[in-house]
């Protein structure tokens, strides 16, 4: 059969040891071609990419040429890859053999051009930069070299053109968490130390991480509980809930870091974003329950409390009522109006009781039956009288009380309103940051996603 008497012609007396090229000085020129298939994996923390690409390499043998009229005209034989000889061309980046299926054969054709085409199982060094997680763009090259034959021997080009080679998507499987965007080819030359230069195809495979699931799995859980924290801040600043909510949030926004802790890209070289993200969140929430805290200790003082200072209420009540527009600031100044209202009340009702110390409503009326009741019933009226003075003291010590009650009252109003007002300050300059916080990461976010 042709094919047998074909490979017989061919395979004779070739020597498979030296390059095949019959003048030395011949360079023999490999074109190379590649294809990406699929994006197997990328380990941040070995810094390792595996892609599965598709790999075809072509060149000249001068000593597999023939004559098709000899041969049925046959143009075209696969011969064994370990009869012939093939360029010892390798990736640089390779830190592993892989999983790659041995293909044995390849094409010759009449004109000495040999077709080298397999697959090949890539895991490659990869400087990977994750500060951009989940909306980081990775370019990880393939360097193909020879690893022995310097550019005299071996060179190098591209099998396609470089738009052709940029663009092609034909075999890529795109359903994992990368997409490929494109594929950057160059040639170039590379020496050491001034000895011979080697001839360098590289490919530059640009890739995408798709952000959709780690979006739902890691950013909007925190983005609620972060809303649910500034909606804490409607509950009334007087009652204690408020201290309880803060930290359950606090303690379930802990819970959660530990559960994507291992969902997040772990490093030596530096900290995604994202990382910062949930940090600088944290520190948010511990900011928003002190501040509770604070607000939480001014409105529930224990008694002998002093007054609210003056510059306090001038500064609170006055000034940052009007400067956060709070609506019933009017109510403010009224109860400070009542509250001295009712401190000059007590003060005039202090320097009666000590006017009239027998509870006579006139001090003339007193002094009148004092001197002219007839002195036989004296003996009784002086017992009258202790008695009532009894009462009296009774009196006047409850209204003692009652009057230092409402005063304590009016402190705790004051304390009150001074809370209120601190709290909406507070709150506004807390969701102020917030609020500038996520625009910059949205906007950022949104910048690398677009590139």
């Amino acid at each position: 059969p042709a094919l047998r008497r074909l490979a017989h012609y061919l395979l004779a007396h070739y020597q498979k040891g030296t390059r095949p090229v019959r003048d030395w000085r011949t360079t023999t020129t490999v074109a190379i071609d590649l294809m990406v298939y699929a994006i197997l994996s990328v380990d941040e923390k070995n810094q390792v990419l595996t892609t599965y690409i598709w790999y075809r390499q072509h060149w000249t043998d001068e000593f597999l040429r023939w004559d098709p009229a000899r041969f049925d005209n046959l143009t075209q034989i696969s011969l064994p890859t370990e009869s012939i000889w093939v360029p010892d061309i390798l990736i640089n980046e390779f830190v592993d053999v892989g999983k790659s299926p041995h293909v044995p054969y390849v094409y010759v054709s009449h004109h000495g051009e040999v077709q080298n085409l397999k697959p090949i199982q890539a895991m490659t060094t990869c400087s990977l930069d994750i500060y951009n997680f989940p909306f980081d763009v990775q370019n990880c090259s393939l360097t193909f070299t020879s690893w022995l034959h310097h550019i005299r021997d071996i060179n190098l080009s591209l099998w396609r053109q470089p738009e052709l080679v940029k663009f092609d998507q034909s075999v890529f499987m795109n359903q994992g968490e990368w997409e490929l965007l494109y594929v950057l080819s160059q040639s170039q030359e590379f020496s050491v130390k001034s000895s011979d230069s080697y001839a360098e195809m590289k490919f530059y495979v640009v890739i995408r991480r798709r952000p959709l699931f780690y979006t739902v799995s890691l950013l909007l859980p925190s983005i609620f509980l972060m809303v649910m924290d500034i909606v804490g801040f409607y509950l009334p600043p007087n009652s204690g809930e408020r201290v309880s909510f803060k930290i359950t949030l606090l303690l379930g926004y802990s819970v959660f870091l530990i559960i994507v802790s291992d969902t997040l890209p772990a490093t030596a070289v530096g900290t995604p974003l994202i990382g910062i993200y949930f940090v600088v969140c944290m520190a948010l929430l511990v900011i928003s329950l002190t501040e509770t805290i604070l607000i939480v200790r001014l409105v529930h003082k224990q008694d002998l409390q002093p007054h609210v200072p003056e510059w306090v209420k001038h500064l609170l009540l006055e000034r940052a009522t009007v400067l956060l527009c709070i609506r019933d600031r009017e109510k403010f100044s009224q109860s400070r109006t009542q509250s001295s209202d009712i401190s000059r009340q007590a003060e005039n009702s202090d320097s009666t009781a000590k006017l009239t110390p027998y509870g006579c409503e006139d001090p003339r009326e007193c002094g009148a039956v004092g001197g002219t009741r007839p002195a036989l019933t004296f003996a009784s009226r002086a017992e009258g009288s202790a008695a009532l003075q009894g009462v009296l003291r009774e009196t006047t010590a409850i209204r003692q009380f009652l009057e230092k009650r409402e005063e304590f009252r009016d402190v705790a109003r004051e304390w009150l309103q001074v809370g209120y007002v601190l709290d909406v300050l507070l709150f506004r300059a807390y969701l102020v940051a917030v609020l500038a916080y996520s625009i910059t990461l949205g906007t950022l976010w949104s910048v690398w996603r677009d590139v």
